[in-house]
């Protein structure tokens, strides 16, 4: 790989089908939890949903109890940027949570994120959402066998900031995306923003979790009394996406896409790599 590669996991393709199965349990969670994000649910009602619906396909919560976390996933709503623990709090119309979803299989992890409107948002958060979204896409799209990491980032940030508000949005700096495999967090970083062309080197069996946060304002942030619910400074609201992937041969497979990306990766003309 490189010599600023050291730790990075390659897999086999039995590893990889094995983190499409954690994948695609963490792909039903969070569709379950889109579906059950209405008005008056509260944040530990989701996480009761998701850890029940885990565990019942086999599978373990990889975030509860990690370093601590006392959920099984990670609920942030409206200016909390990511890591907001389940709790007591109401969802009321308007407000948008991002929910934060991992499972292990056989010692094999899958990780990904939805941000979901409660109710009627206002325009300009359903934009954000949209464009945080397409961006993620992008970014997975433009991973190519033979590219850079830093590939990924760059796509990310060129789509963020072509949209209509794009110079007023903030793509977080200081959480990024990762590898993943027999843990949750591994090597290398993947950043939302960047030049092409730089990092390791994109190869088969190597898995990534891909995560935009972008904000209606300031990157700053800030993290709160409960040492895990990271806000941002200014107040604006946050949108997070994120879904893990590999590359094959014929292209890029998400693991935790319930379709594998085939629908998503042919809006944007992508290669899709997985099984058909």
């Amino acid at each position: 790989m490189g010599l600023f590669d050291k730790g990075i996991e390659i897999k086999t393709p039995a590893e990889v089908a094995v983190m499409r199965e954690a994948g695609v349990i963490v792909g039903e969670t969070l569709q379950i939890l889109q579906d059950s994000a209405e008005v008056g649910m509260t944040t530990s009602g989701l996480d009761a949903i998701a850890e029940e619906h885990i565990r019942s396909r086999g599978a373990t919560p990889n975030f509860k109890g990690y370093h601590g976390f006392p959920g099984t996933i990670c609920t942030s709503v409206n200016d909390e940027v990511v890591h907001g623990i389940p709790g007591n709090r109401r969802l009321v119309d308007g407000d948008i949570v991002a929910i934060d979803c991992g499972a292990i299989v056989d010692g094999w992890h899958g990780d990904a994120a939805v941000t979901v409107a409660v109710g009627g948002v206002a325009d300009e958060i359903a934009a954000l959402m949209g464009v945080c979204e397409e961006a993620l896409w992008r970014g997975i799209a433009a991973a190519r066998l033979g590219g850079r990491v830093s590939d990924i980032g760059h796509a990310i940030e060129s789509y963020v900031r072509t949209q209509p508000a794009g110079d007023t949005y903030g793509i977080v700096e200081d959480y990024v995306g990762h590898g993943i495999g027999s843990a949750m967090h591994m090597p290398p970083n993947v950043p939302n923003h960047g030049r092409p062309g730089k990092g390791p080197k994109l190869v088969q069996g190597l898995v990534l979790a891909v995560e935009p946060m972008i904000t209606a304002g300031s990157i700053q942030t800030r993290t709160l009394a409960d040492d895990w619910t990271v806000v941002t400074t200014d107040g604006s609201w946050s949108a997070h996406f994120e879904h893990s992937f590999t590359l094959t041969p014929t292209g890029a497979w998400v693991l935790t896409a319930l379709d594998g990306g085939m629908a998503r990766l042919g809006d944007l003309g992508a290669a899709y790599g997985g099984p058909g």
